[in-house]
């Protein structure tokens, strides 16, 4: 593994770009449930295990037509958790790595938590492919979206996991008689009203940043802890990591640790320790050539 951390950090060093591409394994670290098994869900919602349901069959979006307050009482404790949450220094690692980079960086989750803001990385140079819980948008798909609140708060029972009323309604500058029951923007399972005008946008500009990359630049993907389950973001980093001869991806993931190309890196570690010890090595390289 050390020689593989070694030459993660020689094609970092050497890139001219970086994307950041991240799963349901990058909050973990942060303290955040881990979602990739059933057994990490029910764990953090133990009404969920009595009543039989997984990740898939809770986010759907009819349950805040046909039971909201349970609807709210998940998703709402995810919000209000995500926002007092203080993201590991994996984020810190790699903000420094993606500084004058010639030609720049972007960042493509899955996550709907905004770890990525609130540890400072631009708005303008993410995409959340799956939306965010940072926004909110009416039940049938229609209008805009507006942000959730900053000190967004609900009342849930502890026991049961519902919602107290009022539940979160909108759009804000609507009349009151004009609002109704809002959702969190987020791509749900089986969703059919997820408005994706924003992560539309982002992803417009995430296209323009990669066409910017020319064929004899060095483009490193750093993936971490995207598994299989949901394989949005590992199909994502293995066509950006074979856009031209000079580009690479880097796998970090304790699971799933396949790699497409043998010229790939694969190192089988959770995200902070894996994204540390990379920069330990990058630090020696740093300190040799001064």
């Amino acid at each position: 593994m050390r020689k593989d951390i070694q030459r993660a950090a020689e094609v970092i060093q050497k890139a001219h770009a970086l994307l950041i591409t991240s799963g349901a394994g990058m909050g973990v670290d942060s303290g955040l449930p881990d979602f990739r098994g059933d057994e990490g869900l029910w764990k953090a919602y133990p009404p969920l295990k009595k009543r039989g349901l997984s990740l898939p069959s809770m986010s759907t979006p009819h349950w805040f037509k046909t039971d909201p307050k349970f609807a709210w009482g998940f998703f709402g404790h995810r919000i209000m958790l995500y926002q007092k949450t203080v993201p590991h220094n994996g984020f810190r690692i790699l903000q420094k790595w993606c500084k004058n980079r010639k030609k720049g960086h972007f960042v493509m989750t899955s996550n709907v938590d905004n770890q990525f803001q609130i540890s400072g990385f631009d708005e303008n140079e993410i995409v959340e492919c799956h939306g965010s819980l940072s926004y909110f948008q009416n039940l049938e798909g229609s209008g805009s979206i507006w942000p959730c609140p900053k000190d967004f708060s609900l009342e849930i029972d502890t026991e049961t996991f519902n919602a107290v009323s009022p539940l979160p309604t909108g759009p804000p500058d609507a009349d009151p008689g004009q609002q109704t029951l809002s959702r969190p923007n987020v791509l749900m399972f089986n969703d059919h009203f997820w408005v994706d005008e924003r992560t539309e946008q982002q992803f417009k500009r995430f296209s323009e940043w990669q066409y910017r990359i020319m064929p004899s630049e060095s483009l490193v993907v750093i993936e971490i802890g995207a598994g299989l389950a949901v394989p949005t973001i590992r199909y994502q980093s293995e066509r950006s990591s074979s856009m031209n001869q000079n580009s690479y991806l880097v796998r970090i993931n304790p699971r799933d640790t396949e790699i497409p190309r043998s010229k790939d890196i694969s190192i089988p570690l959770g995200g902070l320790e894996a994204l540390t010890l990379i920069d330990e090595c990058l630090n020696e390289m740093n300190n040799n050539e001064t």
